[in-house]
């Protein structure tokens, strides 16, 4: 176990006032947070969507969806910010998967949460949370950095960051790694993904109630992160919807947000990328293809959906619904990547999945839907997962049960995925523990907006620095300061104002070269603050 979360621990509980709390339990809401891995912007119904969502629908309609919610480019570090209300160097995950030379030997890039957070199922364990986990850990595959480590009482949890949905496959040589209540195991042959964790989630909670504690269950699905997969009665659950390709269904899925009212009804779309193929321009095999992607994608959504309202109808059936607050969002933009056609694991996968037309979406296909239709998915904005553009860091996120007051809403405020824990343990009535081994927290709790006090926490002043895989941006307002083509270089950084240009297309650099130096100098300030190593500092 990380040695100083004992000690964190001891002191949450010893602080005052909290032994109050945990005499009123029953107050206390039950927090579900849900977390899907890969899901665009733009693909729920209630954001405008032609994906069937209806659990999700019914969920948004009962509370506030959340149009500028902003994570890290990749699932590790929004992981690591998510469970600790910290920027991912603070957090030990500079760097998803970090290799030599930081690894180990550069504090930030440690590859599991460090010790300069309190993580927070610990937090809320402490304050008297029975704490449950089901799905993707991706935070550390040792044993003292796993989920019973970070302060899950029950857990069942993939150790890596995807693979195969029905069995233990991964995408590299060694087979995935499964960890139940700290210890080695196995998943259950042939099952889905999204149906186990669901099930041990209600198993988990099922178990607890004789206890009568409030509950904080956590499920990072592993859907609908790649190899796109379903079960045999999904396969066909939207063939054809998606013929008129993927050029199409950006302009669709564009004017549906708007009409969602998710985005501004006078926004333009944003110039297509030239780096990707007209859809008019694939000959008929390649479409039936593409198109079969998007339809497999779609596919997991939906099934996904349906396993989140099993875990409602659950909820509902033991008179739990009314106090518990749900969270659900997205890790990150779409996924772009396709590892069967390019990447370092192509020999692997290919000697083990066959992508024939007439086997994708079964266990034995390994099939990604590629940038074309991640570009489809994050309409609004420029690229996606893995780059600190808007496509890549903004994701959906809906927030509804006890203590959410607005029902139906959209919230247009700046909103980060840091804002989660800090909003949780408030919920929890628990207390983060302070001295100087813990590392504050840098996210604003977002009760003020779910009881409808206010339309936002972060004033225009407030500064989000992040730096990833030599990319890096500085937010402060508006103005966004980016870097995303390596090699990083303060010369690389572009300015752009996102509320006029959300797409992030215009440079300002020159007609705002006062801001530009500014926001530089803020950068150079923020990067020494969070222990932001680059590499001319090796």
């Amino acid at each position: 176990m990380n040695r100083h979360w004992p000690l964190i621990i001891l002191i949450a509980a010893a602080l005052p006032g909290l032994a109050d709390a945990q005499q009123a339990n029953s107050a206390r809401p039950n927090i579900l947070l849900i977390v899907a891995d890969d899901l665009g912007y733009a693909d729920l119904g209630s954001f405008g969507s032609k994906i069937r969502t209806p659990n999700l629908d019914a969920l948004a309609r009962e509370g506030i969806r959340f149009s500028q919610f902003h994570t890290a480019p990749m699932c590790a570090p929004t992981r690591a910010m998510l469970l600790s209300g910290n920027n991912n160097h603070v957090a030990g995950m500079g760097e998803q998967d970090p290799e030599p030379p930081l690894k180990g030997r550069v504090p930030g890039y440690e590859g599991h949460l460090s010790d300069r957070i309190a993580p927070l199922p610990a937090v809320l364990r402490a304050a008297g949370y029975q704490t449950y986990m089901a799905g993707k850990w991706h935070l550390g595959v040792e044993q003292g950095h796993d989920p019973a480590a970070a302060g899950f009482e029950r857990s069942f949890g993939l150790l890596e960051g995807g693979g195969n949905h029905f069995d233990e496959r991964g995408f590299e040589n060694a087979p995935n790694s499964y960890r139940e209540d700290g210890a080695q195991t196995g998943w259950p042959q042939g099952a889905y993904s999204t149906e186990v964790y669901t099930d041990k989630l209600i198993e988990y909670i099922d178990t607890g109630l004789a206890d009568g504690k409030p509950f904080f269950a956590y499920a990072p699905y592993t859907s609908p992160h790649w190899p796109l997969q379903v079960p045999a009665e999904d396969l066909n659950l939207y063939a054809g919807a998606y013929d008129a390709g993927y050029d199409h269904q950006r302009e669709e899925n564009f004017s549906n947000l708007q009409q969602a009212g998710i985005i501004d009804s006078q926004l333009a779309l944003p110039a297509r990328n030239d780096e990707i193929v007209p859809w008019s321009q694939l000959d008929s095999a390649q479409q039936r293809r593409k198109a079969r992607q998007m339809e497999l994608y779609a596919a997991m959504v939906e099934n996904l959906d349906r396993h989140i309202g099993r875990l409602l109808a659950f909820l509902k059936s033991r008179d739990l619904y009314e106090n518990t607050v749900v969270v659900f969002m997205s890790d990150n933009g779409a996924a772009a990547k396709d590892f069967y056609n390019e990447g370092p694991f192509v020999e692997y996968i290919r000697a083990r999945y066959d992508n024939a037309l007439e086997n994708m979406g079964s266990a034995d296909s390994f099939v990604s839907y590629g940038p074309e239709w991640a570009e489809a998915s994050s309409a609004p904005f420029r690229l996606y997962k893995a780059y600190g553009t808007q496509g890549g860091i903004v994701a959906p996120m809906i927030i509804a049960g006890a203590n959410v007051q607005p029902s139906n809403t959209i919230n247009h405020s700046y909103v980060t995925v840091m804002d989660i824990a800090p909003t949780l343990i408030e919920i929890g009535r628990a207390r983060y523990p302070q001295g100087d081994s813990v590392v504050p927290m840098r996210g604003t709790s977002l009760t003020p907006v779910m009881r409808g006090d206010s339309t936002g926490v972060h004033p225009e002043d407030e500064v989000t620095a992040l730096f990833h895989r030599n990319q890096a941006f500085v937010r402060q307002g508006p103005w966004k300061l980016s870097a995303f083509e390596p090699p990083f270089s303060e010369q690389q950084f572009r300015l752009y104002n996102l509320t006029t240009d959300p797409a992030e297309e215009t440079d300002l650099s020159v007609k705002h070269a006062d801001k530009r130096q500014e926001l530089i100098e803020t950068w150079r300030t923020q990067r020494r603050a969070l222990g932001i190593v680059l590499p001319q500092d090796l």
